[in-house]
């Protein structure tokens, strides 16, 4: 079934259009959920314009910025981000709705796995809300154990400093030794 799923890096306005309008999904999504369920929020349009704009954040030598392609259609995004020498974090892992269940997100976190460990990445990190247990029952399947909340993580900029604690408690924090 992986044969049917290819990747493409995140380069063409094209292609940064179609990834952003899927990160821009997911993000409202997961916002309006934490609004609901737990008072936060962040500000989606600003990690938007960063996951596009930002030249280096996801893209090489130290990153990467993936749209999943199956069976033709951009079915989901992943992305790879280098926080210090040797550990890079997993970012904005979605899989459209209609796509689910096809082995996409498995793909993808191995796609992620495999570049990180060729570009010499000991560790890789990654924090995912509560709520998402289908992803952590994935993210545990390859190896991601659970641990504490790890300095320089993706909502460092997009969550108010006093807000940060009661973050915390909504969001699973994982590392997988390379």
């Amino acid at each position: 079934m992986t044969n049917e799923i290819l990747f493409e890096q995140v380069e063409s306005e094209a292609q940064k259009k179609t990834a952003g309008a899927l990160i821009r999904e997911y993000l409202e999504w997961l916002n309006e959920r934490l609004q609901r369920e737990y008072g936060l929020s962040f500000e989606v349009e600003a990690m938007v314009t960063s996951d596009l704009e930002d030249g280096h954040k996801f893209h090489p030598p130290d990153g990467r910025f993936y749209l999943a392609v199956y069976q033709g259609q951009a079915a989901g995004v992943g992305c790879l981000k280098k926080l210090s020498p040797g550990v890079g974090e997993v970012q904005r892992m979605y899989v459209l709705p209609r796509f689910r269940g096809k082995g996409i997100g498995r793909a993808i976190i191995q796609k992620l796995i495999e570049e990180a460990r060729a570009e010499g990445y000991r560790q890789l990190r990654l924090e995912s809300l509560r709520f998402l247990e289908e992803a952590h029952r994935l993210y545990h399947s390859i190896g991601f154990k659970d641990t504490d909340p790890y300095a320089d993580h993706s909502m460092t900029a997009y969550q108010a400093a006093d807000q940060l604690g009661r973050y915390y408690g909504v969001v699973v924090f994982m590392a997988m030794e390379l």
